[in-house]
């Protein structure tokens, strides 16, 4: 698929005025993890999600016409109302990246302004919801001054597209409840260069799945995602983690459609730990879960023992534990957390989050 524009493509005329746009996008947690890469931010194994629905980043997009034309991207950025440098400059690397795709950025200034719903780069796929939703906020400006994609399903796939390119995981969390992003034979239309919807295909022991997101810690990753995928370039597991992710893709989406939320358990558990275990004897290796990370996970393991309950959980790139549970078993699941959980997260935070209905935007 080539999203990229034509010569002539949305040039814009000198009557385009101030305006903005903004969207509310969530991150989403990765069942079967993606964990290495290669050429632009295509992935070396397929990955499937399910959506989140309270941890969300708002990003609000200003633009108005810069007096001249000029190939240097003009932009500012502000988090919670603060300058950041950093993040800033990632952005406009991004933004030169997206410039084959929407040229009219080179005729425009860009404020962009944006908030998380949780703490930002402990774990909780910060990028994936601030790429997201940046990503909405281009093909919402694209439609707006060009009228060129008003069908639904052709606008979600060209912001999976463009959010992939700030941020892999990103592209997942276009879509509602569950999505799947990566070649496979599994899934009709799976692809490397944007994710696929696959909620409709959920069980309905999935429908209203809960993940209740147990906050370790609240401080920044010593090691971004970013770093962790290119250590898996030479990595002396790789391959064999590569064919491993495959085969449980196989067996989860399978779990999905049949509602086996036993075997769901097994998958979930197996590629948390195997993602940190790569991480662990990477060269140079690091550890991003903490004592308190590995205590939870007995004691879910052990309340799994006793009461029957099929709790699973899972992590990404950082210390927090995602709780994944049936909602009919929430409130023995609950009381479960707040006796013998909280203790072991930083001032007993958590977030009761679930499957989310995907991105919206806000008027």
């Amino acid at each position: 698929m080539n999203f990229e524009a034509s010569a002539g493509e949305f040039v814009l005329s000198s009557k385009v005025e101030t305006g903005k746009v903004a969207w509310r996008s969530p991150s989403n947690i990765a069942l079967v993890k993606y964990w290495g890469k290669h050429g632009d931010q295509l992935p070396r194994n397929p990955s499937l999600s399910f959506t989140l629905s309270q941890s969300y980043s708002e990003t609000t997009l200003l633009f108005k016409p810069r007096e001249e034309f000029s190939t240097t991207v003009s932009l500012s950025f502000l988090f919670d109302g603060e300058s950041k440098p950093d993040f800033e400059k990632r952005l406009q690397g991004y933004f030169d990246k997206v410039r084959q795709i929407f040229p009219f950025i080179d005729q425009l200034h860009f404020d962009i302004r944006s908030r998380n719903s949780f703490p930002h780069s402990s774990g909780i796929a910060s990028s994936a919801s601030a790429f997201s939703a940046l990503a909405l906020c281009l093909c919402s400006l694209e439609d707006a001054l060009f009228e060129t994609l008003q069908d639904d399903v052709v606008f979600r796939q060209k912001a999976s597209y463009v959010a992939r390119l700030g941020s892999g995981s990103a592209s997942r969390s276009i879509f509602a409840h569950a999505a799947l992003w990566g070649e496979t034979g599994l899934v009709e239309g799976a692809s490397d260069e944007y994710a696929i919807p696959v909620g409709d295909m959920l069980h309905s022991e999935f429908h209203q799945y809960c993940n209740t997101i147990l906050l370790v810690s609240e401080e920044q990753k010593s090691v971004s995602s970013s770093a962790g995928h290119q250590l898996m370039e030479g990595h002396p597991f790789a391959e064999n983690r590569y064919l491993q992710a495959g085969r449980n893709l196989m067996y989860l989406v399978e779990s999905l459609r049949t509602g086996d939320v036993e075997r769901f358990v097994q998958i979930c558990e197996q590629e948390a730990l195997q993602l940190h275990a790569l991480m662990m004897c990477s060269q140079p290796y690091y550890i991003l879960m903490q004592p308190n990370s590995l205590r939870i996970i007995q004691l879910i393991r052990e309340f799994r023992l006793e009461s029957k309950i099929p709790v699973a959980f899972t992590l990404d790139a950082g210390p927090n534990i995602h709780l994944l549970y049936r909602y009919n078993d929430r409130t023995k699941v609950e009381s479960f957390i707040e006796n013998n959980l909280l203790q072991y997260c930083t001032r007993s935070s958590m977030i009761q989050d679930g499957l989310g209905k995907g991105p919206i935007q806000i008027e």
